[in-house]
């Protein structure tokens, strides 16, 4: 059987290698890169150029302040946590309740205790999770709750939307659902299902779960094809218009449906992953090379979006 990887290569692939050398290194400034490798920068930024992100509750970035978190959420029984320099989804801790004993419930319905939870922070401040090993803060966040649109397909945790940017412009997106297999976590690397997104009509197509095509999701059994993605042009024009933010030609932008605050961005990638051009069945190279062969490029995210859909 031909592996769905070799079929793409004669279809534009973009590998590891060749995207770090030809895009990465080339596009990519590295005084850039600690915007968006620090998640409160970038929460910062995004609120600057009134880009809605979930709102932050607070930061730990000391020990000693392990000890306040429950003072700091006295008010909230759902959050987030994350480390401000963490990658691929590690060490995030989603929080979907608080029981009358005092445990807390995560995504997942597992019970946890305070203290367990400050074991976790103190991971994150040792630099457990964050890129290089350095040490590292903890934010806190407002729990996204996702779209009813996502009910269906998506197994106890927020699915999110992952677009690749390009010198301002949307080319290549894709859907990735929670599974019982990530823990409810929308991670290809932890077993989620990744679904391509027709660019024009802002429908999912293909489903890819461990770099294999499917068709159902494996949790909830519902067809991932033909779903139709809310607020699709909003969330391309958003998408656009972090790069006005980041600076960066070549990034990912996550963004996540909130069923009662509508898209949000979640957070920004300078080294996005290619399992996209899987779940898409097309390359990314045909379509970077359209773009970078470009004489100009709007300034304006709207229209950066429009030229997108006029290409692809």
């Amino acid at each position: 059987m031909i592996s769905p990887w070799r079929k793409l290569r004669e279809k534009g692939i973009l590998g590891m290698n060749q995207r770090n050398a030809d895009f990465i290194m080339p596009y990519n400034k590295r005084s850039h890169y600690p915007l968006v490798d620090d998640k409160r920068a970038t929460k910062k930024a995004a609120l600057k150029a009134n880009i809605p992100v979930p709102e932050l509750y607070g930061t730990i970035e000391i020990e000693h302040q392990i000890k306040q978190f429950q003072q700091l959420l006295k008010n909230e029984n759902e959050f987030v946590i994350k480390p401000a320099n963490g990658s691929g989804g590690n060490g995030i801790l989603v929080i979907a309740g608080k029981n009358p004993n005092g445990y807390y419930r995560k995504a997942n319905d597992a019970l946890i205790s305070q203290d367990e939870i400050q074991y976790h922070l103190s991971n994150i401040l040792s630099g457990m999770y964050s890129l290089g090993g350095a040490t590292d803060s903890a934010i806190i966040e407002y729990r996204v709750k996702f779209d009813n649109a996502f009910q269906t397909i998506s197994y106890r945790g927020v699915p999110d939307i992952r677009t690749i940017v390009f010198r301002g412009l949307p080319i290549m997106a894709m859907l990735r659902l929670p599974t019982r297999e990530s823990d409810g976590r929308a991670n290809l690397h932890q077993g989620a299902v990744g679904a391509g997104i027709d660019i024009h009509s802002g429908k999912t197509t293909l489903g890819v779960c461990h770099d294999s095509l499917i068709e159902h999701h494996p949790d909830t059994g519902a067809r991932i094809q033909g779903l139709a993605i809310p607020h699709w042009q909003q969330i391309l024009e958003m998408a656009a218009k972090c790069y006005d933010i980041a600076q960066l030609d070549y990034m990912g932008v996550d963004i996540v449906l909130d069923k009662e605050l509508g898209p949000l961005m979640l957070e920004l990638n300078a080294r996005p992953g290619l399992n996209i051009q899987l779940c898409n069945d097309h390359g990314l190279l045909p379509r970077l090379h359209q773009v970078e062969n470009l004489d100009s490029i709007p300034a304006k995210a709207q229209q950066r979006v429009a030229m997108s859909l006029d290409i692809f």
